[in-house]
């Protein structure tokens, strides 16, 4: 009654790599898919063995095979006996689990590291490092260095792939050292995921990683190599995660500098290049930071010499204008005094310093983008991954797919690719117009959210009245505005995490139909995808306030309606300058806040739970691979989140910089915290990651790059035509002097009553037959915009100012666009994205290993020539010694 199957081993060559086929006679369940992955491993490196009672022992029993990785799986045999057993308390997570350690032998490591082109150690680097000009500064830098006999600092190696054939050539002075545990890892997952384990209907299914999704396993991991809080008792072991934890994810090493190199070393390239981004963005965050304070308390302290606002609030000039109402029916006349507080904060982040921090952040944005080039291209050096494209190997899912046969156009040999040319269109087509639907689907969400605060304001403006009955304290609180501003702020979030969730899915399903050939291709093409939508998802509000809200509204008597229906939304009292500052308060701090309590919590209580649901340490010991399998895993996009989330901050940092100033300072904060935090979940609640190479961030370096360009115009925008800056130069320049002016010399006195129109109440139009303001005590009323007076021959038209304020607009968009872009390409073109030193130490490293191999070549034909020679010799000599024959 068992499925009888058999597997024929089969070493094939398939584009320079060794796979394991199997041909597969029946169906079978997962258990038997199970049995077969296990006897297709055990060909390589798979031995059977019982816990031998250490709780942080890396290797088998025999103390000298280092467990590579571990295979988690739950034996359903004893699952059923459990469910058999009596009332006696069980752990059922633990018994039924069976954990399959995994061994990599020396023959397999040297035949998969020339396979995966590998960079191992060819003899210790003798280049001398240059001084640094910050050396004098020892004494300071020193405090914020990692103490180098707790982390001694890594060796350096003239390195090159590695070949099998001149194994002598590399420095190999002990076998079980020569391949670092991130490195032994790495080969043992290449093959895990390209072992095939069953065909049907010719469609082929391999990797480990397909077992996992499916369930026949549980989990697949490399191990860490001791506990985070305490050294292993084991002398053999490194005790990197211990010291990754002390120096660098504990809260006391909060203001030292990262151990990049253990970092890499432990958790691989991939890793430490994100670490190393994040360190040297918050870097440049604290230069900002401190002009962006600077600039804000400058408007602080001259926010009491801000003449409009003293007019605003003097009860018998602002006191004595009668505003217009802002909807068409039951709204009110009201007060301009009232917008008083507001008026005072505007004047601190609408002043002349906002337009200095503008341009400096223009600056900013290229400076780091340029030094961080140049820092990746010292990372590349040091961390051996400047030719890492020639090694990156094609994804298992895309060499499956392959069964097309074409002419490479370089080699002029045949080789097979998944899809046809024109296949190929058809792809990137259909993922385009996905991507174009779902963004277009984000547009209409916002446009429907727009819709609800023009609609419900006028609901919220007559029942909120008829609610208070004139109590004060609920009128200034819970104004239409506030309660049309936040519930439409809970529906968008609402409608933006919905969205979230459900794009996060559709965006891996269409990057696996377009199935990029790498592993960097596939993540840059998964990366555009989801950053495209949450541009559109997380900026979109701010876009609307800054550029749209408040700007096309036309004038009482004549407004402009949304949709034929809603009358537009105008500006907060306050000005929508604040408006927009105040909405990136909320979303900066609280998505900061929101991030940083759920990266910490949500994996906590998830291993707490799962702690929970084993067995004590009293009952029984806990091996390592138990132990780890308890954590949670880092997940399929690994650290695509971080840097969704920082990317996301960056372009609230530099598009939006303009209406705050203290944004920088928010985002150096919560990125000191961020790197911490990030380093704690890898070190204490996350199992230990596959270590994986990584040259560079990949699609985020061209991400930032599009944002810095993008910023220049926002910003210029937002100081143009969100602030009240421009109109208020023209106003002191131009029209508060004769001719336009009475004043004598130039002032800012007078500017509120020139930038509020006249409009005479006899004129208000409305829907239905009678306007619900005839009857009003007020004749007249002012409204925010540059027209003629009623009574004019060009009544309600723009006036002259209008156009004079439109102009200098537009001029000022132009320069200031012309100059940051001027500086900025200037900046770009004197700094080198690679350093004159790092291109040196590249050139030599290059130049002496290809001597070293070289060198090496020709003793090994030397002394090949010479053996051969002498045996020559010695077979004409034997021959002229023989005597002749007669």
């Amino acid at each position: 009654f068992l499925c009888l199957f058999y597997v024929l081993y089969n070493f094939k060559c398939s584009q320079s790599l060794p796979i394991l086929k199997m041909d597969i006679l029946c169906g079978f369940g997962d258990k038997y898919q199970r049995l077969l992955c296990i006897l297709c491993i055990s060909k390589h490196f798979l031995t059977f063995e019982e816990f031998n009672g250490k709780p942080d022992s890396l290797y088998f029993n025999d103390g000298q095979r280092r467990i590579d990785f571990v295979l988690v799986y739950e034996d359903e045999s004893r699952k059923e006996t459990n469910k058999k057993g009596s009332n006696e308390k069980q752990r059922l997570v633990d018994d039924k689990l069976v954990f399959v350690k995994v061994h990599a032998p020396w023959e397999v490591l040297c035949t998969y590291a020339e396979i995966m082109h590998i960079k191992l150690p060819l003899k210790p680097n003798d280049l001398k490092t240059r001084s640094s000009a910050f050396d004098n500064f020892n004494w300071f830098t020193k405090l914020l260095q990692v103490d180098e006999s707790i982390i001694k600092p890594e060796q350096e190696f003239f390195t090159a792939p590695f070949e099998k054939n001149r194994m002598n050539d590399f420095y190999i002075q002990d076998r079980d050292t020569f391949f670092n545990p991130a490195t032994r890892s790495r080969i043992v997952y290449f093959i895990l995921s390209r072992i095939m384990y069953q065909v049907r209907d010719n469609v082929k299914k391999f990797g480990i990683n397909k077992l996992v999704s499916s369930g026949i396993y549980k989990a697949a991991f490399p191990l860490h190599d001791c506990n985070f809080s305490s050294p292993s008792e084991d002398l053999s072991c490194p005790n990197e995660r211990y010291l990754l934890y002390r120096e660098w994810a504990h809260p006391r090493s909060i203001y030292k500098k990262q151990p990049l190199d253990l970092i890499r070393k432990y958790y691989g390239e991939k890793i430490g290049i994100y670490f190393a981004w994040l360190g040297y963005y918050t870097q440049m965050l604290l230069l900002a930071a401190i002009v962006g304070v600077a600039c804000f308390l400058y408007g602080y302290f001259t926010q009491d010499n801000c003449t409009w606002s003293k007019e605003v609030c003097d009860p018998d000039i602002g006191g004595q204008i009668i505003m217009c109402p802002q909807c068409d029916d039951e709204c009110p006349f009201w007060s301009l005094n009232v917008t008083c507080e507001s008026s005072k904060k505007l004047c601190i982040f609408d002043s002349f310093g906002t337009l200095v921090f503008a341009v400096f952040m223009g600056v900013w944005v290229t400076l780091f983008l340029e030094f961080w080039k140049r820092r990746q291209a010292e990372l590349e050096y040091e961390w051996d991954t400047v030719e890492l494209q020639q090694e990156e190997q094609p994804r298992p899912e895309y060499e499956a797919q392959c069964t097309h046969v074409v002419i490479n156009e370089i080699t002029q040999e045949e080789e097979r690719v998944p899809f046809t040319t024109w296949g190929k269109c058809i792809r990137v087509t259909l993922c385009a117009s996905a991507v174009f639907f779902w963004i277009l689907l984000i547009i209409a969400s916002v446009i429907g959210i727009i819709v609800y605060r023009l609609s419900v304001f006028v609901i919220f403006s007559v029942n909120l009245r008829k609610i208070s009955n004139g109590t004060d304290p609920i009128q200034k609180y819970v104004t239409p505005q506030m309660a049309t501003s936040i519930t439409a702020s809970l529906i968008s979030f609402i409608i933006i995490m919905i969205l979230n969730t459900i794009y996060e899915k559709v965006a891996i399903m269409i990057t696996n139909f377009e199935l990029p050939r790498t592993q960097t291709d596939y993540e840059n093409s998964l990366t555009m995808k989801m950053f495209l939508f949450q541009f559109v998802n997380y900026y979109s509000s701010c876009f609307y306030i800054a550029f749209f809200k408040g700007k096309f509204v036309g004038y009482p008597g004549d407004p402009v309606y949304w949709l034929g229906k809603y009358r537009n939304e105008e500006c907060d009292p306050g000005g929508c300058l604040f408006e927009l500052t105040t909405q990136l308060i909320i979303i900066m701090g609280g998505k900061a806040i929101w991030n940083n309590i759920q990266e910490v919590l949500l994996p906590w209580v998830m291993n707490m739970f799962g702690r929970c649901n084993t067995v004590s340490g009293a009952e029984k010991i806990t091996p390592r691979w138990e132990q780890d399998y308890h954590l949670q895993p880092m997940g399929k996009l690994g650290l695509f989140y971080e840097y969704l989330e920082m990317i996301i901050q960056f372009g609230f940092v530099t598009l939006f910089v303009a209406s705050f100033p203290l944004a920088p300072l928010l985002a150096l904060v919560n990125n000191i915290l961020e790197i911490r935090v990030d380093a704690w979940k890898l070190t204490t609640q996350y199992r230990r990651m596959v270590p994986e190479k990584a040259r560079d961030i990949g699609a985020w370096q061209p991400i930032m790059q599009g944002i810095a360009i993008l910023a220049v115009v926002t910003n210029a925008m937002i100081i143009a035509f969100t602030s009240d800056m421009i109109p208020r130069l023209v106003y002191y320049w131009s029209f508060s002097i004769p001719p336009y002016g009475d004043h004598p010399s130039y002032t800012m006195e007078g500017y509120i009553n020139i930038s509020l129109s006249i409009f005479n109440t006899a004129d208000f139009k409305s829907r239905v037959k009678e306007s619900p303001y005839a009857g009003s005590k007020y004749y007249t009323c002012r409204y925010r915009d540059f027209r003629y007076p009623p009574g004019h021959e060009q009544e309600y038209k723009h006036n002259i100012y209008y156009w004079h304020v439109i102009a200098a607009k537009l001029a000022f968009i132009i320069v200031m666009e012309h100059i940051i872009y001027s500086v900025k390409f200037f900046i770009s073109y004197v700094i080198p994205d690679v350093s004159k030193s790092t291109k040196s130490k590249i050139k030599r490293e290059k130049y002496l290993t290809q001597k070293l191999l070289h060198e090496n070549h020709l003793k090994d034909m030397t002394k090949n020539i010479g053996v051969i020679a002498e045996k020559m010799i010695g077979a004409v000599v034997d021959n002229n010694l023989r005597p002749k024959s007669d």
